[in-house]
């Protein structure tokens, strides 16, 4: 631990060019205990800044080595959306040197999760007219229509992609079927659909939307006990589905 006159002769000039090494390791010690915080790895971050720079070193190789920097990414520091234009640009240079259906598939997802859903659909076209049978394409279009609030168009592109497979993605073509059909104002179909997605999955999104179509017809118990076990079984879930789910539970509080 630094002692108090230590910690005061930080703050001097002559400190850090008779030290560079000290400034080195104060910089670390900083960086590690930081990058602590961010995990809330609250036992570390403290003895990072009550203990020597040797704890600072062990949680570097005992942690950060072993799960790499937050958010993923190389080690290091990146600009902010780094990561995006990189991946943007491999898919851009696999697309122009092979033209591929996967590459235009894989560039239109690359949009959906930018939220760009015009370019998504542009792209999404470009590998069904390469591949006019693959369901990932047909699937991710339909889902795409969907959110540029074109269901009637997003509809029969989802029947088909389950159509040769029922559990597509998992489930989430089914459950974009069933926002399709809600959308539509085909609310008994929609209803059945969640019940069959209910069946097999777990999903808060499928739970909170099923429970506000109970509402929406009365049935104000069933909703809130369906929210209400969701809510109790979030606070049990593992950290990255919490933060998945995040929305989810937001809007089913709302509704309880």
């Amino acid at each position: 631990m630094l002692s108090a006159a230590l910690w005061l002769d930080i703050f001097h000039p002559e400190m850090w060019i008779q030290n560079p090494l000290f400034l080195v390791g104060i910089l670390f010690q900083i960086w590690m205990c930081i990058d602590a915080v961010r995990r809330g790895e609250w036992i570390w971050a403290v003895c990072i800044v009550v203990f020597s720079v040797l704890s600072a070193i062990l949680y570097f190789f005992l942690v950060y080595r072993q799960q790499g920097p937050v958010g993923g990414g190389s080690v290091g520091f990146e600009l902010p959306g780094a990561r995006a234009r990189a991946r943007l640009k491999e898919i851009q240079n696999r697309i122009h040197h092979l033209d591929h259906a996967r590459d235009h598939l894989d560039l239109a997802d690359h949009y959906f999760s930018l939220g760009k859903f015009s370019k998504a659909e542009i792209s999404y076209r470009e590998s069904l007219k390469r591949d006019p049978n693959d369901p990932d394409a047909i699937a991710h279009l339909g889902q795409c229509l969907l959110r540029l609030k074109r269901p009637a168009e997003a509809k029969p592109l989802l029947e088909q992609a389950l159509a040769a497979d029922a559990s597509h993605d998992y489930g989430h073509t089914q459950m974009a079927l069933a926002e399709t059909q809600t959308a539509l104002g085909e609310i008994e179909t929609a209803m059945a659909t969640w019940q069959k997605i209910l069946e097999n999955h777990g999903y808060a999104r499928a739970k909170v939307q099923y429970a506000e179509l109970l509402h929406a017809r009365g049935q104000v118990e069933p909703a809130r006990a369906l929210v209400r076990e969701l809510i109790q079984d979030d606070q049990f879930s593992p950290k990255f589905q919490r933060a998945r789910d995040k929305t989810w539970i937001r809007r089913a509080k709302r509704l309880l």
